[in-house]
């Protein structure tokens, strides 16, 4: 039988292992969330809210296990305390806007009609996710979902093995049905054969543009809703009328947080060329004021990558724009191995001819480059494959709206940056993919419309 192992990037043991699932251990494993989900779907909606919070908050208990856990399983040091305050506040607020988001859109009663659209579930929900914000990410899907009425069946990055048991333990112990709430281990192929057969409602993905591409072909055909969160190169833009420290300190880190492994991570800055020396000097003290290392010790700021396959990528953009002439502004710290502990890097004297400015890097790099002013900035910002985030920096409101409506992105941030607003929509575009999640969106992306259309009398 199939193992799935998760390799710890703090020493390179294995961590854990699971055994996959047969293609028909998994057939019968998805046919009791469809026989289950009728049931689920029946129950008031106060008590699916009162149940998935529950869960939650069984996963809160966890959270002095979890912390170490992910640490091992993907080297975000412990010193950030885990993913429970923004998985419960994304939870919290589904909740929240729950009832108002599922109503019944009513168009219109009189003695003759009665006329609305139904918000019902889908069914049975593939939920796959990603290993960098394990929790929180996953956590965007199966809660609105199992609110809305459907069963859930979560697939959890190798990476990140134990998540997905885990979450299942705490929602049923909290009185989600097994049925209804189910964790799978699979392969690939038994994946996407699930999928081809039309086992599954509607799909949620996060991951790579590989990932989501094979997604969707195996959904071709059989109508099945794919929504998708790929990859991202998000910049910024910091004008000449910005708070220049305030800048450092948000796009820094959210360029470096979590070993630079966010999905809406900061990749690329472009700065007013008034600022720029200024910004540069400060990004790069910032920058060396992490300090890489262990990620079970809490003087550590920057952990190891999640596996050595993405630092390689990373040294590799590196090591490409400096042999084209860009300029690395941090030099190589004794605790980088050469494997998954990698020292962060400033890079100066770039262009968009670099992979490192065009292609995800998901790691702890960014590179700066200085513009003109606003028509410079939103061409550049705008030449990529990819579309997330963007986050501007100004003082001037307005403009950063007008900025906003020129720019190619999902969400503008303006003065902040690498945060999930819950009750707004969580959406991409171009390679980054389609859908939305969160906000009564994401309501209306887990459920479909149906119409009632009552004639109350025949003559």
């Amino acid at each position: 039988m199939t193992t799935l192992k998760c390799i710890s990037p703090i020493d390179g043991s294995v961590f854990a292992e699971r055994p996959v699932l047969t293609l028909e251990a998994a057939r019968e494993a998805v046919a009791k969330a469809r026989a289950a989900q009728a049931d689920w779907a029946a129950r008031p909606l106060a008590e699916r809210v009162k149940l998935v919070m529950a869960g939650v908050a069984a996963v809160g208990e966890m959270n002095d296990e979890i912390v170490p856990e992910l640490a091992h399983m993907m080297g975000r040091p412990v010193r950030y305390g885990g993913e429970f305050g923004g998985f419960n506040e994304r939870a919290s607020y589904m909740a929240e806007i729950a009832e108002t988001s599922l109503a019944d859109i009513e168009v219109g009663e009189d003695e003759t009609f009665k006329r609305y659209i139904r918000r019902v579930p889908w069914g049975v929900v593939y939920v796959v996710a990603p290993w960098n914000y394990p929790y929180m990410t996953a956590i965007n899907t199966v809660a609105p979902a199992l609110i809305a009425g459907n069963t859930v069946v979560l697939k959890h990055a190798t990476q990140t093995l134990l998540v997905g048991e885990r979450m299942a333990k705490a929602f049923h112990a909290a009185g989600v049905p097994e049925d209804v709430f189910q964790n799978f281990f699979l392969s690939h192929d038994v994946s996407d054969a699930l999928i081809r057969e039309r086992a599954f409602n509607f799909i949620n993905f996060t991951g790579s543009v590989g990932g989501g591409k094979a997604m969707e072909q195996a959904a071709a055909g059989t109508f099945t809703p794919v929504s998708t969160e790929l990859g991202g190169k998000d910049p910024g833009y910091v004008m000449e009328d910005a708070d220049v420290d305030a800048a450092i300190d948000t796009l820094m880190d959210g360029a470096m947080f979590n070993a630079g492994q966010c999905c809406c991570g900061i990749e690329r800055i472009y700065v007013h060329e008034s600022l720029y020396d200024a910004f540069v000097e400060k990004a790069v003290a910032w920058v060396k004021a992490l300090k890489l290392g262990n990620p079970m010790d809490e003087a550590t700021t920057l952990g190891p990558m999640a596996n050595v396959r993405f630092a390689e990528v990373v040294r590799a953009q590196i090591a490409d724009a400096v042999a084209a002439g860009a300029v690395a502004h941090i030099e190589t710290l004794p605790e980088d191995d050469g494997g998954a502990y990698l020292t962060p890097q400033v890079l100066t004297n770039v262009s968009h001819d670099m992979e490192v400015m065009r292609e995800e890097s998901f790691g702890p790099v960014v590179g700066i480059m200085k513009v003109s002013g606003d028509e410079e900035a939103v061409r550049l910002m705008n030449d990529s494959r990819y579309g997330l985030t963007a986050s501007l920096w100004t003082a001037d409101v307005d403009r950063a709206a007008r900025i906003g409506d020129a720019l190619e992105t999902g969400t503008v941030f303006m003065n902040r940056a690498d945060y999930l607003d819950p009750s707004l929509c969580w959406t991409g575009c171009k390679d980054t993919g389609t859908g939305g999640g969160l906000s009564v969106i994401g309501y209306h992306n887990l459920t479909r419309p149906k119409s009632y259309h009552l004639k109350k009398v025949t003559k």
